[in-house]
């Protein structure tokens, strides 16, 4: 069956969704199923005595009532279209990272490149509500890491999960995005063509079934997807109440790397960053950081980025700008310079990439 993945039989695919889609059937009974029994054929062959000795009887109940018939058929029909696949704990191609954590979801729904699953991989996350230097961090890394052969593993969001996937995508690695909702549906709406192009150079990954909408609860639990993915994980931005510390936490539990970018002391977006390097996160300048960490490249001596000499006027600006927000008005008190003067100069120096615009009119040096 070529929805599968594979070579895997249509009873097979058939069989586990029977099995993990019952209603009121945990993933603690499901496993407790599978010590027991075996297999899911054989979970559902077995007598209600034989379940209700592994499970107790409310378990083994919600298990014989089975899941919606429709759902099943709806599910194996997507499996059938090109790209989709399903992937089970007992099938070859699951992920061998995820598969070693602590609780690997027993499904897994996958649109486009399955190959990328088992490829070495990074998890970038951060904000929502990201800055526009978060954002271009985010993509600038992820693009520089994918380019280094990994694959940037996000989670769809708006922000920086969005950046490192576009970063990823561009690079040579790819990107996979780890989803909350069925894989019928793209959440958040303004990331639909992302999710598209993600379908097409990428792959999305879910463990939820088709028609599973936004639930607030199923993005904490997809956070561990995300990191059991990756051999690493880097925050770019968050705040101290963050889903991306979850995810850096969990990655913590996992045993893998958990690296973050610093930021300003006054910006709330950078205090999640500045409390994971407090615990003991790895502090990264650049995507060389991450790539000697994880023993991708040799340790080698830093190298100044080179650009185009600064003229007078220009060294001027930068210096009275600082590293902080600064408005314009207040740049031209400090210089003494001419508002239109200080126009000309701001806008060959963000042409150069030596500072950003942000919202509310305001400035911030980049280098």
């Amino acid at each position: 069956m070529p929805g599968t993945g594979g070579d895997g039989p249509a009873g097979d695919a058939e069989a586990w969704l029977r099995f993990t889609l019952a209603p009121n059937l945990g993933p603690a009974a499901q496993r407790k199923l599978l010590s027991a029994l075996g297999s899911p054929q054989e979970v559902l062959a077995a007598t209600p005595t034989t379940l209700i000795r592994a499970v107790g009887e409310s378990a083994a109940a919600a298990l014989r009532s089975g899941p919606d018939t429709a759902l099943i058929h709806r599910i194996l029909d997507w499996l059938r279209e090109p790209g989709n696949h399903l992937l089970t704990l007992a099938d070859a191609r699951y992920p061998r990272l995820l598969l070693q954590t602590a609780d690997p979801p027993l499904l897994l729904f996958v649109k486009g490149r399955l190959e990328l699953l088992d490829r070495p991989a990074l998890a970038v996350v951060g904000s929502r509500t990201a800055t526009p230097r978060g954002a271009r961090d985010a993509e600038a890394f992820a693009q520089a890491l994918s380019d280094a052969g990994l694959t940037i593993v996000s989670g769809l969001a708006l922000g920086i999960d969005g950046a490192a996937h576009r970063g990823g995508l561009n690079g040579l690695g790819s990107s996979v995005a780890v989803v909350g909702t069925g894989l019928d549906k793209v959440y958040p709406a303004r990331n639909r063509e992302l999710a598209h192009r993600l379908a097409q150079e990428g792959a999305l990954i879910s463990e939820f079934p088709l028609g599973t909408p936004p639930l607030a609860g199923n993005f904490p639990r997809r956070n561990r997807v995300i990191s059991g993915l990756a051999r690493g994980c880097l925050v770019v931005e968050a705040a101290l109440r963050s889903g991306s510390l979850i995810t850096a936490r969990q990655a913590l539990d996992q045993g893998r790397e958990v690296f973050a970018i610093p930021g300003s002391i006054h910006s709330p977006l950078s205090k999640g960053c500045h409390w994971l390097i407090k615990q003991g996160a790895k502090l990264v300048e650049s995507a060389q950081d991450v790539l000697e960490e994880l023993g991708l490249m040799p340790a080698s001596p830093r190298v100044e980025e080179s650009f185009q000499p600064l003229q007078a006027d220009e060294a001027t600006v930068l210096a009275a700008m600082g590293y902080e927000p600064i408005d314009a008005d207040t740049l031209c008190e400090r210089t003494g310079l001419t508002p239109a003067t200080a126009s000309a100069i701001l806008l060959k120096l963000e042409l150069d990439g030596h500072l950003s615009r942000l919202p509310g009119g305001l400035l911030q040096r980049m280098r």
